[in-house]
């Protein structure tokens, strides 16, 4: 149990880290997504003993499938809570699906992919508005325009 609160805080934190120094620290999303799992992936390496080896091999995964949800545009998100939402909902995606994805390239950033879908897709089912408003936010922030009907 302790494991799992340790790895729901990483996924948690990481997106939210990663967005404040692509954004606010204004290094882009490439360099704070490298250089914070970097340090996390350095520290882990030199230090296998700090902690379990369970919490040793998966928060560095945790924590560069969180800063892959970080790196998104500030046009797109900019919620600090539902990036963290995000990131959590990463992280039940990777404890639960991981032998699901075993072998496949690319796993870590399709499963941040969907959790940053779903965090994005949040305020469209929360809002008192009709449903179909929000597929037309959703068409207006891909495209650029909404349809008119």
């Amino acid at each position: 149990m302790y494991n799992l609160c340790i790895l729901f805080l990483t996924g948690f934190i990481s997106p939210i880290l990663t967005f404040y120094v692509n954004e606010g620290l204004k290094q882009g999303p490439v360099r704070s997504s490298a250089v914070l799992s970097l340090l996390v992936g350095l520290y882990f390496h030199l230090f296998p003993q700090s902690m379990d080896s369970y919490l040793v091999s998966n928060i560095p995964i945790v924590f560069i499938g969180g800063s892959f949800i970080g790196m998104v545009s500030s046009r797109i998100l900019s919620n600090y809570l539902l990036l963290g939402t995000a990131g959590l909902i990463f992280c039940l995606i990777y404890i639960n699906a991981s032998q699901f994805f075993k072998g496949y390239g690319g796993a870590v950033g399709t499963a941040s992919a969907i959790a940053l879908l779903a965090a994005l897709s949040i305020p469209v089912f929360t809002k008192k508005q009709r449903l179909t408003n929000g597929i037309m936010l959703l068409r207006k922030t891909l495209f650029g325009t909404a349809r008119r009907q």
